[in-house]
């Protein structure tokens, strides 16, 4: 695989829960966050959520608003709270796009608008979790992330997200998958990663089927707000905290 000359980030975890609201306040006061926004546009996959800005990355809840949503059935294979779904922000989008389509990815959801697209990518091609290969214009703005982030770069609670865990039953081949998709070549030593700007991912072992998933994010937050802490869980999902640099 050819190494890859555009930008690509990692900028939203996407966390499942089956009660919205306790999981979004623990995780707001866990990494001291801002007011979250609430996009009503996630009602047409029957969700609701919050999206919490860190830096100029994301942290997001959903929680089924109703029965039979493909959030539901992820909460009732999994027994409960967890990891859900890694957005990523490409400025190859296209690029991303004919890869998958070209090793048989399946497409779940896509739009494009004036200042981003999006395409959903079904998670038992992808494996580990649902994958969204977005692109943002201007390149760092935002829409999922609200009003201050539509088409224009806002400003988050202080702190970033730097990297996620995605468990699976085949780290290498599931880890050379989100690759070529992404078209980001696979470091070699040890736990099979993925090295994106400012950002990477990790592949580990799940124990079993119920145990894939995005199995921890890894955050900076300042001293102040890190505490000496250097895990925390909340809905399902180990946090890594680091101090911001």
């Amino acid at each position: 695989m050819a190494e890859n000359n555009t930008r690509v980030r990692l900028r939203q975890a996407v966390l499942v829960a089956e009660e919205l609201e306790p999981v979004a306040a623990e995780l707001q006061a866990a990494l001291g966050l801002n007011e979250p926004f609430r996009d009503p546009g996630v009602g047409a996959f029957g969700l609701t959520n919050v999206v919490f800005a860190l830096g100029d990355c994301f942290l997001e809840v959903v929680s089924p608003a109703q029965p039979d949503t493909a959030a539901g059935r992820y909460l009732a294979r999994h027994g409960g709270d967890g990891g859900y779904m890694v957005m990523f922000d490409l400025e190859d989008l296209d690029g991303a796009r004919q890869r998958a389509q070209s090793i048989g990815i399946r497409v779940v959801w896509k739009i494009d608008l004036p200042d981003i697209s999006g395409t959903h990518l079904h998670p038992a091609d992808m494996r580990g979790a649902i994958v969204s290969i977005d692109s943002s214009r201007p390149y760092g703005s935002w829409r999922w992330g609200g009003p201050e982030w539509t088409g224009r770069i806002g400003r988050g609670a202080l702190g970033r997200l730097r990297g996620i865990t995605v468990a699976v039953a085949d780290p290498p081949a599931v880890a050379a998958r989100w690759g070529q998709v992404l078209d980001v070549p696979t470091a070699p030593n040890g736990h099979p990663r993925l090295h994106l700007e400012g950002t990477e991912v990790r592949f580990a072992n799940a124990e079993s089927d119920a145990a894939e998933g995005l199995a921890e994010v890894v955050v900076e937050l300042p001293r102040e707000v890190r505490c000496g802490r250097e895990f925390v869980e909340v809905g399902g999902a180990r946090l890594r905290l680091l101090d911001a640099a």
